[in-house]
């Protein structure tokens, strides 16, 4: 099962790998959760393994970028004919799957959204969302000032830093003039006590009504009709934030106050889309028509950069948004649409909507379970195959940052154990306070393999709280 061979020539020792690193990487481009870092050499399904040929359940699959996990023989294959075809092509070129893969994504949202639009490439999320940036600014004539979530992220290059919540992504490059305002998300489980998630919901909506309310509210000029804010930029559940799921009828009524204002509303499907919740997008789920869907990570299951977006015809075609509008030297390359076009192709043939929905039901079922064995598991919650646990002290509600990091320092040492075989297990922490599991397992996991993922997380459990 392991291709692995750590007696092939060229491969170079763990050791020797971290020393180097610590001399010539930056540490920028990085985050180290684990000291030393983990070093894996081999990925197969929801399995990677380490130099030592022990397999680690992944439940986070590259933060949702591998959802169809890893080798997907399909996929792989696709990237390998592609190669040997056509495997690169200047950007102001055009290619077959290129046109198609636009053509795919249009089609399914004029069915499903009822509009008209096109789709634009760039080669990563936060690429896509400042492409997004543009078309908005472009539309509303130069406005600038856009809406965001508090708990909401959007990538870190400047302009997408600028419409994410967090200010540690902005602290060391200089102010930010043009940042979002942040609005309240319907966090369910932190909600304000007497109130049941729909009112909460509601109470967010009214809130952020109110601004429009006079002139004095701070964004609207009621003489001209005319907001400040050019858009909305939402995540339907939230990613880094930690899976916040709000109540159905957030973004129905969220959506109706920001027609009657006219401000555009823009899905970031970079971590919830292809299938990931049982949807091709997640805002699917939730009955109302987007301006514009920003998508990127498993549209090509990680393995080559390729993102993009789809607009309402208004908003991008040639005559207001032309040629040269914005641009990279790799966007709509043709390892990365035809892997894009094979992964459309694929989600739809094998019914992804129904298998994820089951599975993810599977799952939930089970995380729900397993917190009535550990009360420091406060809160748990799932849409499709986007789960989360939130991890608290032994009041279920306090929460445990300290407990979760000894949890991926363990799963991450590999030496839990599984038929008498030691295992590990690969979790990626996300949430307000950094103590929440994000489970983003490959969407081809088995029950199988789910079941294992609740003994393991039982084992990793318990181990933590005898450690801390």
């Amino acid at each position: 099962m392991n291709a692995y061979d750590k007696n092939a020539a060229g491969v170079i020792p763990d050791a020797q790998l971290l020393a180097d690193e610590a001399q010539y990487s930056s540490f920028g481009d990085t985050v180290h959760y684990v000291d030393p870092p983990k070093i894996f050499r081999h990925g197969e399904g929801s399995y990677m393994y380490d130099t030592a040929g022990v397999p680690f359940l992944d439940l986070q699959m590259w933060y949702s970028a591998v959802n169809f996990g890893y080798g997907n023989k399909r996929l792989n294959d696709t990237l390998k004919r592609q190669i040997d075809l056509l495997p690169q092509v200047a950007s102001q070129y055009l290619h077959q799957t290129r046109i198609e893969l636009a053509k795919t994504i249009a089609v399914d949202a004029q069915q499903k959204f009822g509009l008209k639009g096109r789709v634009h490439f760039n080669v990563g999320g936060a690429q896509a969302v400042e492409d997004s940036l543009k078309i908005v600014r472009n539309y509303s004539n130069g406005k600038s000032l856009m809406f965001a979530f508090e708990g909401g992220y959007h990538g870190r290059t400047l302009g997408a830093s600028s419409i994410t919540s967090s200010y540690r992504y902005r602290r060391r490059f200089g102010h930010f003039g043009e940042r979002a305002m942040f609005i309240p998300f319907p966090y369910p489980f932190r909600r304000p006590k007497g109130m049941t998630p729909e009112e909460y919901s509601d109470a967010c909506v009214r809130q952020f009504e109110r601004l429009f309310e006079t002139e004095y509210n701070g964004v609207w000029d009621p003489k001209v009709n005319q907001a400040e804010y050019a858009a909305f930029y939402v995540e339907p559940i939230q990613g880094t934030g930690g899976y916040v799921i709000p109540p159905r009828n957030f973004f129905k009524d969220l959506k109706k106050v920001l027609d009657k204002y006219g401000i555009l509303m823009v899905v970031d499907e970079i971590q919830m889309g292809f299938w990931r919740t049982g949807k091709l997008w997640s805002i699917e789920h939730f009955g109302v028509t987007p301006d514009v869907v920003v998508f990127g990570k498993a549209l090509t299951n990680g393995l080559n950069p390729l993102s993009g977006l789809w607009a309402r015809e208004e908003l991008i075609n040639p005559t207001i948004f032309p040629p040269g509008s914005t641009h990279s030297t790799f966007n709509s390359n043709p390892l990365g649409t035809s892997l894009g076009l094979e992964v459309i192709k694929m989600g739809y043939e094998l019914n992804y909507e129904k298998t994820v929905a089951e599975k993810g039901a599977h799952f939930l079922d089970a995380l729900k379970d397993l917190q009535k064995r550990h009360k420091e598991i406060g809160d748990v919650d799932g849409l499709g195959l986007a789960l989360r646990a939130e991890i608290c002290t032994d009041d279920g509600f306090t929460p445990n940052k300290a407990l979760l990091d000894k949890m991926v320092d363990i799963g991450l040492a590999g030496d839990l154990v599984h038929n008498g075989k030691p295992i590990g297990l690969v979790l990626d922490v996300g949430g307000w306070y950094k103590n929440v599991i994000t489970f983003a397992p490959s969407l081809d996991i088995s029950h199988e393999e789910i079941d294992l993922a609740i003994a393991l997380l039982d084992q990793l459990l318990t181990k933590a709280k005898k450690a801390m």
